[in-house]
């Protein structure tokens, strides 16, 4: 499946249905008096959070989305139909900004609807205005029109786990070897185009998500190599393991390495460099005196990391990999649960009221 995490689409709330002016009208009723019934509310619009999808590539091929428009008030006090809400599936973690201004209107967090456009409401039909000195009102109330704008959907996915490394540090090799990812593996730099999410499970048969972050290199946070689109990527996980290519066949050396991703994360975003992290020495079954790995243990230890020497080929150090992995998880989540919300809304359509969003969602 092609990744996409980034489109532009045209959202639009529907119309309320316009009231009914009527009377009524029977056999020896000669002041039957006035039964037009209102219109209904225009449908909202929806965003809504599934874990069954990892890319925005449905907007792609379709812009425009509209919720039902409301149904025209009827005689005999017959209201008209709610207009039929629009509920779009998007991936967790996705970002919903206005086109032309560029303001965060919501984000997705959570599964639970969210909305986004209110529907126009419905207008009055002529037994609203009835009164003891206006018993036969002739005037009712359109609908009022729906909302709608362009927004631009961003996605930055939401992993327990994101693996960051400079290209051919080994990350795709990894995450095939502690899921059932399948991402493509090759020995030339820039292999992984795109991120790729596995699942991992650990011994006490508890799982969480790890993803594969596309190579990042000097000058990354300025758009440099696959740069700031992947970058992004990172603000969502809860952990970051870096990966050092600990053979000495990599053009830099480990420490060099190490100290570029810090200083790119750095410089995109400072809150990265303070997540929880562990440091792995990747491609053991290549080391030949270990002395100079050692070395480089040590030093990355004085630092304040933790580090493992792993060999995702052979296995060496994988099994307490994922132990550290998922006890860091486990902790992570136990803080975190009661922090993190469904979505969080813009102020600007926060106060917005609509009735509550079916469960059901839309394919786009």
């Amino acid at each position: 499946m092609k990744f996409v995490d980034q489109v532009k689409i045209h959202i639009r709330s529907g119309r309320g249905g316009d009231g009914c002016s009527s009377f009524r009208r029977e056999k020896f009723i000669p002041r039957g008096g006035p039964n037009g019934g209102d219109g209904g509310d225009g449908g909202a619009v929806y965003f809504k959070g599934t874990r069954g999808r990892t890319t925005l590539l449905d907007f792609q091929f379709r812009q425009h989305h509209r919720a039902g428009d409301g149904g025209h008030g009827k005689g005999k006090d017959m209201h008209g139909a709610t207009g039929e809400p629009l509920v779009l599936a998007v991936p967790l973690g996705t970002i919903v900004r206005d086109a032309e201004t560029g303001e965060t209107l919501l984000e997705v967090l959570g599964e639970a609807p969210v909305l986004a456009l209110a529907g126009g409401r419905g207008g009055r039909g002529n037994t609203r205005f009835k009164s003891p000195t206006n018993r036969a009102p002739r005037q009712c109330e359109p609908g009022q029109p729906g909302q709608e704008r362009w927004v631009v959907l961003e996605l930055k996915l939401m992993a327990d786990v994101g693996l960051v490394g400079f290209p051919n540090a080994g990350k795709s090799t990894l995450i095939s070897r502690i899921s059932r990812a399948r991402p493509k593996i090759a020995d030339y730099p820039f292999t992984t185009l795109v991120p790729h999410l596995g699942v991992v499970q650990t011994e006490s048969f508890e799982s969480f998500v790890v993803a594969d972050i596309p190579g990042i290199i000097a000058g990354a946070h300025e758009g440099a190599g696959l740069g700031q689109r992947f970058l992004r990527h990172i603000e969502r996980t809860a952990i970051l393991l870096l990966l050092l290519d600990g053979s000495g066949l990599g053009e830099r050396e480990p420490w060099q390495e190490y100290e570029v991703l810090l200083e790119e994360m750095r410089l995109y975003a400072p809150a990265l460099v303070a997540k929880p992290r562990a440091v792995a020495l990747t491609k053991a079954d290549l080391f030949g005196e270990r002395r100079e790995q050692e070395a480089l243990r040590a030093r990355l230890e004085a630092a304040g990391e933790r580090v493992l020497v792993i060999s995702a080929v052979t296995g060496e150090g994988i099994a307490g990999l994922i132990r550290l992995l998922g006890a860091e998880v486990s902790r992570v989540r136990e803080t975190e649960a009661a922090l993190t919300p469904d979505a969080r809304i813009s102020p600007s359509i926060a106060g917005t009221s609509a009735p509550p969003a079916p469960p059901a969602a839309s394919d786009t």
